[in-house]
């Protein structure tokens, strides 16, 4: 794998609070990063023309809204996603295969009209804050981890979603189930150079996540408060890249 091939994998959490900040990322780190990921915080204050400006910049945008809602609902914000012109977004897999399948089948019915190809819609499984104790003492599901997250990816497979977002701890499970063709996009991603685990407790470095089957990374901290943020995302890279030979 060349450092073009890894820059493709990598995506970094624009988690800032005003489109200004966000522009000023994407600038500086647009020749090291193949997605800029747009949430909650920066599209709840800028809404769609964060999308706009990142694109308009070169960036290629994963809408990270994490639809969740009734089926009707959820397809008419799949649409709207698509006309954004997002490489990707994310829906949650709690919401049943119908809500699921009506996602997929919005956003392609929109990607027909307008043209374009159809953005790649991941299913969240798990969310990396939470761990075992949480999900049995807390949510009353029987399974760990591991099995929640693998139930919910192969019920987005067979919802016909393009791939799952997990933890690094759950790749190998979803790849030996799944297949090579099932995306699989990885947060939690704390490179051993980067101090602390700040609030996501199912984590990993860049390169094991990589080696053990991740399409891509999401990387936020450790880049953006990186004194120098542009070495910070290349030294990623580089343990991509090395992931791969190794």
């Amino acid at each position: 794998m060349e450092i073009e091939q890894a820059k493709d994998r990598l995506c970094v959490a624009l988690d800032v609070d005003s489109l200004a900040e966000a522009k000023k990322i994407v600038k500086r780190l647009k020749d090291y990063v193949g997605v800029f990921k747009v949430g909650f915080q920066l599209f709840t204050k800028e809404g769609p023309k964060a999308v706009d400006a990142i694109k308009k910049l070169g960036g290629n945008v994963f809408l990270d809204l994490k639809f969740h809602d009734i089926p009707n609902t959820v397809a008419g914000a799949a649409r709207m996603a698509t006309q954004l012109g997002v490489t990707m977004f994310n829906i949650h897999a709690a919401g049943g295969s119908e809500m699921m399948r009506a996602a997929v089948d919005a956003a392609g019915d929109e990607a027909v009209k307008l043209g374009v190809n159809r953005p790649i819609i991941l299913a969240v499984t798990v969310l990396t804050s939470i761990n075992d104790e949480i999900i049995k003492d807390e949510l009353c599901v029987s399974n760990d981890v591991k099995k929640q997250v693998v139930h919910l990816a192969k019920l987005a497979q067979a919802s016909n979603l393009s791939g799952v977002v997990a933890s690094p701890k759950e790749i190998v499970a979803i790849r030996n189930e799944c297949g090579e063709n099932f995306l699989i996009l990885t947060p939690g991603i704390r490179p051993a150079w980067s101090a602390g685990k700040d609030d996501q407790k199912r984590i990993t470095t860049p390169a094991d996540a990589v080696s053990m089957g991740a399409n891509y990374i999401v990387v936020g901290r450790p880049i953006l408060k990186a004194d120098k943020p542009e070495e910070a995302a290349m030294k990623i890279l580089q343990e991509i890249v090395n992931s791969d030979k190794g």
